[in-house]
């Protein structure tokens, strides 16, 4: 459903205007510049890439304005859609288990690790130590 009175901003058609300008005034540049003696490539590249900058500035205008028209319950369908999105269960790869080793209490890095944890455990209580005094 439409407005009945669609609301067109004159500075949002005045930027348009001169920005799509200013985008064929720089290709037309970039194309003098290739066409003389030191010209190159990237002379080139840009002197096509300018337009498509420019066509570019009318068509997120263009979609601005047809979306401004839309009825605000329509405009929230084409935000959140009507479907619920979800993840495939399938998608990604299965996580595979631990090795058991890793899961033994036995482990002889257990102990290295716990003497290590017990080392800075002392280093903190000796830090907290100095720090009272």
């Amino acid at each position: 459903m439409a407005r009945t009175s669609p609301r067109r901003r004159p500075a949002l058609i005045v930027f348009v205007i001169v920005a799509a300008a200013a985008c064929l005034a720089l290709g037309y540049w970039q194309w003098t510049r290739f066409e003389s003696v030191g010209g190159t490539g990237q002379n080139l590249g840009y002197a096509f890439q300018w337009p498509l900058f420019a066509a570019f500035v009318v068509y997120a205008y263009r979609r601005f304005v047809q979306l401004e028209d839309v009825a605000p319950e329509e405009q929230q369908k084409i935000v959140t859609g009507d479907e619920p999105r979800e993840i495939p269960t399938d998608l990604l790869p299965q996580r595979s288990a631990p090795a058991p080793d890793v899961l033994d209490a036995g482990n002889p890095d257990d102990e290295a690790h716990q003497a290590y944890n017990n080392y800075l455990a002392q280093l903190r209580a000796g830090e907290a130590d100095r720090s009272s005094t």
